[in-house]
Formats: structure tokens, sequence, C-alpha cells
């Protein structure tokens, strides 16, 4: 997957020189990358889209490429001029166009402003995939086209996240050990003492990141880390500091509970947790993305054995 955002920037690059962003509406600005000569997203229509969004100063702040999975939606109305929708609406299946939103223009029509950003811009680099045209179909025919092409798209993630771990361990270089369950998982600093069991309280330093495209940060409890990171990820409301878990007991995703048995007081370890174990094919919100693997980097700070009744 990260090839495919290396692919869309090198054609970004190329065409920047020789093609100006045109102005419109609500103060957006755009640049049409591919033109594929299909028609224009309409309202209603249901679009299979990726999306790039990054600052004006080229910082990432989103992307589909890192789970390796698009963004899917109905197009609506658009609620003001030159907002998102309008965007996608100069778009057709197969087409990508670069766009630029004023940052000011958005706060005023009360969209909060998203924190840390610099600069006056939101870029988003947008691909659209596929379009499913309501046009003329009945709701239950049009719903049905849409169900079935999600559910051969999610096989498809599905069927691939096996060669997507492998690919993460030998890019990585890493030798892992793996559970019955399917865990693998990296000692890098083994700690000297306890190890916690079922009922015993962990506290645990981490973050999360996924396997693919730039391995963004999606969750931390390590404010440095949570600042590098920025965009959605970095809040300066939220107190960052290690978290304390009861492990064994299904307080936490199942690859936790397992992992954070296995290792001793003091230790820090890379989990590599395949989705199964993780948010499998529910995802969880908009955040993380069905039938993803992710990782953790796990520090355990320390084990509090369970209160003898």
């Amino acid at each position: 997957m990260k090839k495919s955002i290396v692919i869309l920037g090198f054609a970004v690059l190329g065409l920047t020189a020789c093609q100006q962003f045109q102005e419109g509406e609500g103060g957006m600005q755009y640049k049409i990358i591919k033109d594929n000569g299909q028609p224009k997203i309409q309202e209603g229509d249901f679009i299979s889209v990726g999306a790039i969004i990054k600052t004006e100063n080229d910082s990432l702040l989103v992307s589909t490429y890192e789970t390796g999975q698009p963004t899917y939606m109905a197009a609506q109305k658009p609620m003001y001029e030159g907002d998102i929708m309008s965007a996608l609406f100069k778009l057709g299946s197969g087409d990508s166009a670069v766009f630029k939103f004023n940052i000011d223009s958005m706060v005023a029509r009360g969209i909060p402003k998203p924190e840390g950003i610099e600069g006056s811009y939101l870029v988003y680099t947008f691909k659209v995939n596929h379009v499913i045209p309501k046009g003329e179909l009945s709701d239950s025919v049009f719903h049905s086209q849409v169900e079935e092409y999600i559910a051969a798209e999610q096989e498809k993630v599905k069927n691939a996240e096996a060669g997507i771990i492998e690919g993460f361990i030998e890019k990585e270089n890493l030798t892992t050990q793996t559970t019955e369950s399917g865990l693998q998982y990296v000692i890098e600093e083994e700690g000297n003492g306890p190890i916690a069991k079922v009922g015993d309280t962990v506290t645990v330093n981490y973050t999360g990141r996924f396997l693919t495209g730039e391995r963004k940060v999606f969750d931390t409890s390590v404010e440095a880390v949570a600042k590098e990171a920025g965009g959605n990820v970095y809040n300066p409301q939220r107190p960052y500091e290690p978290i304390s878990i009861p492990v064994g007991l299904g307080a936490v995703i199942p690859g936790w509970d397992e992992g954070l048995q296995l290792l001793p007081e003091g230790s820090k370890a890379r989990l590599i947790v395949p989705s199964k174990l993780a948010y499998g094919e529910q995802g969880a919100m908009n955040a993380i993305a069905p039938y993803t693997p992710l990782e953790f980097e796990v520090e355990i700070v320390e084990v509090t054995p369970q209160k003898e009744e």
C-alpha cells in the first residue's frame, strides 16, 4: 500500500510544474491529476475513495493508505459552497485530484480547527476508486449493489492480511515468537520483575501503529510520541501517562490480554497483533478499519498482583 502512496505522490509532483491550481467555489482551490472520462459523482451515489490529508506544510494528518482500505460514503448535498462534497462532485470513477481548503473559511462555517495546525490550508488528495450511481435504481437494488461491492472488497482485505503481516516482519527484519493464537512478539528488552497472571494489574506505556503506509501512530500514552505524530493523535487535554489494566479479563483487545501476560515487569516489546486479536471484522469506529493488523510497542512499567480475598 505504501507503493500506492508513492505513485500517487509522484503523479502530483509531476503535474505541479505544468498545472496551476484552479479557483473553485467557496474559496476552494483544486488541481485535477487524472480525469478518467467517467460521469461525475452525483448526489445519492455510493463512492469508494482513497484519501490523503496533509497540512500546507506537508505534515500527514490522515491517510486511508495506512490501513490499505478506502473510505466508503454516500454522496450528499454539499453543506456549503466549496466543502469536501463539492470537491468530490468534480470527480468520477478513476479520477484523482488535489484540493486545498482554506482553514479560516472552514472555521467560519462552524467546523472546528484541528489542534496544532499551522498554515492557511488543509490539502486533500482524493482518488475515486469506484462509483455506484443511484440514478433510477430502487433503494433495495441500490443497497444490494453497495453491500455486494463492500463484501467483495472486504474479502480481498481479509485475504491480504497474512501477507501484510509477513511483509511487515520481513521489512523490519524481525525475528518473532508466535503464540498458538497467532500473536507475534519481539522482546527488545527483557525485564527481571514478575510476570502478570489473570486478574493482576499491569501498568504499561504503549504506542500503537499501523503496519502499512508510513506506519502512522494512531494512539499512544507517550506525550513526546503524540506530539511528533501530531494531526489527530496529540490531544493537549489528555493526560499522557502509563495506563493500568487488569489482564486476562477482557478489559482490552485479546492481543493485549495475551501479550501482557508474556512479559516480565521492566520489559519492552513489540506486539504484532492480527485483526482477529484486535478489532476484527468490525474495526474501531473511524480510526481502525476492519481486518487491520496492528503493532504495539509496549513497556511493562509495573505488575501489581491481584489482592487476595
